[in-house]
């Protein structure tokens, strides 16, 4: 392990309480999509070591990339700066953990640049027509050795790997420019479907040629997973935080054993979801990962923390201390954060088709842009449909949708869920929480013309 021995040895020889040690190394390959074809192509090899300390009840910390620095002298330095947290009880001790199927593929690992480009390749054609007058987007492919050490006994590592990749088309047939998007994350080389893809992005972009109107209304809205999954990240997660929990700027504050949902919506943080981007044996303090129920049933069950946050409200950490790396992965960062590992839904038994028959007035939301909650203490919330919306008219698409805005609250929404697919998927927008989500309808929705 680079370093982090030596880290700890000089922390023990000067009775510093404790110490940890985080080692991360990266190789990253990017391909970059604009105006159909592949402009670009890099790899950068990454790597970086944190530290954190804690001495009389002090938090510590430093950062390099440069692993022969000398980090333990440059977070003392910081000592006299930094209160104390009497709350703090101690780094975690060596545990066992379970093995988490598909988070390495050594194929993954060797792919090389040629193959990378024709992977991208395989993307772009797939996504061609001749009514797309332009296509955009990317390819990445992490790989990476993570190890976690401390004064406690703890000494873990983990290699990982992870690709994603987007396209986005464009097409200005019809009535007004109109796009698509198709996008794919997973840990294996053959989970991973490249013609899938663009595929998804093209009959998007092509299907929401000449769009209508959307009537100012309420409708039933059918939000695909790549859209439900964007408001999983953006609007859902940190409701469940436990710090934010605590700080009573949670929408379900003071709700925790109560109803917020209705009985058929599940929501757990599944670090063990096989593929999943999230997806890890232990946490990124050292802690074993388990599967947690945030939502059972609709009833609220439960919050995530790490270490710090959980010590501070007298609880144990529930194995969610993150360092979160992009475009995916982790980094060596010395202080974690809490975050969920995979957000997922529990998908349901409806297929799409299913969910489109039984709705007598709706939209069928492929996307969203700009989520964001406006009112976090009541669980506002903001979004835009600008693609990939479908009109819904009794049990049957109709026509294609103009965007339309979407301002209403996450716990109205939880009690009108009223179909759940069976269609589950990974999701991950950019710089964002990893996802698995299936379709989610949800009635009395107001959405508004743009």
């Amino acid at each position: 392990m680079p370093n982090c021995e030596q880290i700890l040895r000089k922390a023990s020889a000067l009775h510093i309480d404790e110490c940890e040690a985080v080692y991360v190394k990266k190789k990253i390959t990017t391909v970059r999509i604009t105006d159909s074809e592949i402009a670009e192509i890099k790899r950068n090899y990454e790597q970086g070591l944190g530290v954190r300390l804690i001495h009389e009840k002090k938090i510590l910390s430093a950062f390099s990339t440069d692993v022969e620095t000398d980090l333990v002298d440059k977070a003392l330095q910081t000592q006299s700066f930094l209160q104390s947290k009497s709350f703090w009880k101690s780094l975690p001790r060596t545990l066992q953990f379970s093995k988490v199927e598909k988070t390495y593929d050594k194929k993954l690992e060797e792919t090389t640049g040629k193959e990378a480009i024709e992977i991208a390749g395989m993307m772009i054609n797939s996504a061609s027509h001749e009514k797309i007058k332009r296509i955009s987007g990317s390819l990445n492919i992490v790989s990476e050795n993570f190890k976690i050490a401390n004064t406690n006994g703890l000494n873990f590592a983990d290699k990982a790997t992870y690709i994603s990749g987007t396209i986005n088309t464009d097409s200005d047939h019809g009535n007004t420019p109109v796009s698509g998007i198709g996008a794919m994350s997973c840990r294996t080389k053959d989970s991973f479907s490249p013609n899938q893809i663009g595929t998804e992005a093209k009959e998007m972009c092509i299907g929401s040629i000449n769009p209508q109107n959307c009537e100012s209304d309420t409708y039933s809205i059918i939000f695909e997973p790549y859209a439900i999954g964007e408001m999983l990240a953006f609007v859902f997660a940190s409701n469940f935080n436990l710090k934010v929990y605590s700080e009573k700027r949670s929408c379900f504050a003071e709700k925790l054993g109560k109803k917020v949902a209705v009985e058929q919506f599940s929501l757990i943080d599944d670090p063990h979801h096989p593929d999943g981007i999230g997806s890890k044996p232990f946490d990124d303090e050292g802690i074993p990962t388990k599967t947690r129920d945030l939502i059972k049933d609709g009833v609220f069950s439960g919050t995530y923390s790490d270490s710090f946050y959980a010590f501070k409200e007298g609880v144990e950490s529930t194995g969610n201390a993150s360092r979160m790396g992009t475009p995916m992965g982790r980094t060596a960062d010395p202080i974690p954060i809490p975050a969920p590992h995979n957000l997922k839904i529990i998908e349901g038994r409806m297929n799409r088709d299913e969910m489109i028959g039984d709705t007598r007035k709706g939209l069928l939301v492929g996307r969203l842009w700009y989520t964001y909650l406006v009112n976090p203490e009541r669980g506002d919330f903001s979004c835009t449909a600008r693609s990939g919306i479908r009109i819904i008219e009794n049990g049957k698409i109709v026509n294609a949708g103009r965007a339309v805005r979407i301002v209403h609250s996450l716990p109205t929404l939880l009690q009108n869920v009223s179909g759940i697919g069976n269609d589950s998927r990974n999701v991950l927008q950019w710089s964002a929480l990893p996802c698995v989500a299936p379709s989610v309808k949800v009635d009395g929705i107001r959405v508004t013309p743009i």
